[in-house]
């Protein structure tokens, strides 16, 4: 038996015998089970969905952690080579002999340095101040 839309939505069942109620009810019980299953098979779908991307999201935030650990220790040891730079050009620039000799180095111009033999001094130059035996070229 074919019931209509009106039926199945509970109208016009006044002409219906307890057989035929039965039948809708059935019918009716059957119809609703298919559409629970659907309804839960929608949701478990979307629930594993969920999950791999989840699961995706995850994967990224462990590698984008692992990232910015590396960038952190690069910028550690990046810092402890400037502290280091700074402190080295520190001791640079206080360090100075007794005759305000003091290296400045820069790394855009060679530097080639000559040993040369010290000049005979007499007497008199003896007050002045000591010359070195090294020369500069640029």
């Amino acid at each position: 038996m074919l019931f209509d839309c009106r039926q199945l939505m509970g109208q016009d069942l006044s002409g219906l015998g307890v057989k035929e109620l039965q039948t809708l009810e059935n019918q009716l019980e059957i119809s609703l089970r298919c559409i629970r299953t659907k309804k839960d098979q929608l949701l478990i779908d979307e629930i594993h969905e969920l999950n791999r991307k989840g699961s995706l999201v995850h994967q990224e935030n462990m590698e984008l952690y692992k990232k910015l650990n590396l960038i952190r220790q690069e910028n550690l040891e990046l810092y402890n080579k400037l502290s280091e730079t700074e402190a080295v050009n520190e001791v640079r620039r206080e360090s100075r002999t007794p005759y305000n000799f003091a290296v400045i180095e820069d790394a855009n111009v060679p530097v080639h340095l000559e040993l040369n033999s010290p000049q005979q001094q007499n007497d008199a130059d003896h007050t002045a101040h000591p010359k070195l035996g090294l020369q500069l070229h640029p």
